[in-house]
């Protein structure tokens, strides 16, 4: 079974979309993408500093944008797509890539949404200094404790080890200086503490907008970040995409419920590498795929036609 997994915020790095523009149309996609958004794609995938495509209001259309264009390079046609793909999931802003390309959004509506979840995180994080760090390794247990200890919250719960904290800029030093036992502490570019309290402002105004929205069922299964179950209602899975700006993204679960599945094919579409490099620990004997240039596109196809599935 053939899994397709959707990175989010982090994932990306100054200059990531320069070998896609080769291809042809891809940079049209991208520029009309960009038209929808309200912010030249283009530029911020390719010549953009790392800096300014950490600003939260550009990361993620940028984000989704480019896994939605790059994902037409492996499947021409989306109803090839959803005839191979067994399973299809996202982190955090990555679940509005994933819910496009399964077809419970239309590409103009996921752009619209992320736009907006983009600068309402914004503004939320603009509050107090925010942040996230990824706590790597240790006992689970002393990590929940130390987080509990300087008032962070596990917003990410990635499995394989590795748990992402939340929480003002002064709680997020203090767990750096004080890390739990046999554990790292890495600062994450991103610019606040999403998937926490701190983010409410910006479900209140996601929920308004999610009224106006028409949704389809999702046309392969696809997983949730609440609790990693399958969501086969359009009108639930965007109502799990506003509430899951507030609450912890469950990674661990969602890679538990892909190897309950019985995937054994796992590709992750651009900005790729983070939940490859998490599958690989968390999801062992499944074969897997970061699509990191067009250079990766044979080796993805080739992984489709062994782990796929035709309708």
């Amino acid at each position: 079974m053939l899994a397709i997994v959707c990175p989010g915020q982090g994932s990306q790095t100054p200059g990531f979309l320069a070998p896609w523009m080769e291809l042809p149309g891809f940079a049209d996609r991208l520029r009309w993408l960009s038209a929808v958004a309200g912010i030249d794609l283009v530029e911020h995938g390719t010549t953009s500093e790392a800096d300014t495509i950490k600003d939260t209001a550009v990361a993620q259309p940028l984000i989704v944008a480019a896994g939605l264009v790059s994902l037409l390079e492996l499947f021409e046609h989306p109803s090839q797509g959803f005839g191979a793909v067994g399973v299809g999931a996202g982190h955090s802003v990555g679940e509005i890539t994933a819910a496009a390309a399964s077809g419970v959004l239309t590409a103009e509506q996921a752009m619209v949404l992320v736009r907006e979840r983009g600068k309402a995180m914004a503004a939320a994080s603009a509050v107090q200094p925010t942040g996230m760090s990824a706590v790597v390794g240790g006992d689970p247990d002393q990590v929940q404790a130390a987080l509990d200890t300087h008032g962070l919250t596990p917003a990410n719960m990635n499995g394989a080890g590795q748990v992402v904290a939340a929480g003002t800029m002064e709680q997020l030093a203090a767990l750096k200086d004080d890390p739990p036992a046999k554990a790292r502490v890495i600062p994450l570019a991103v610019a606040g503490a999403f998937h926490t309290e701190h983010m409410a402002p910006a479900v209140d105004l996601l929920a308004g907008y999610a009224r106006a929205i028409t949704t389809h069922d999702p046309r392969v299964r696809l997983l949730s970040n609440k609790d990693g179950a399958a969501v086969t209602d359009g009108a639930e899975v965007l109502r799990r995409l506003v509430s899951q700006v507030s609450n912890p993204v469950r990674w661990d679960a969602t890679m538990r419920t892909m190897v309950d599945m019985g995937v054994t094919g796992l590709i992750e579409i651009p900005p790729a590498g983070t939940l490859t490099g998490l599958a690989k620990r968390g999801m062992p004997g499944v074969e897997t795929l970061a699509i990191k240039s067009p250079d990766d596109l044979e080796k993805a196809r080739r992984m489709v036609a062994e782990h796929g599935t035709r309708a």
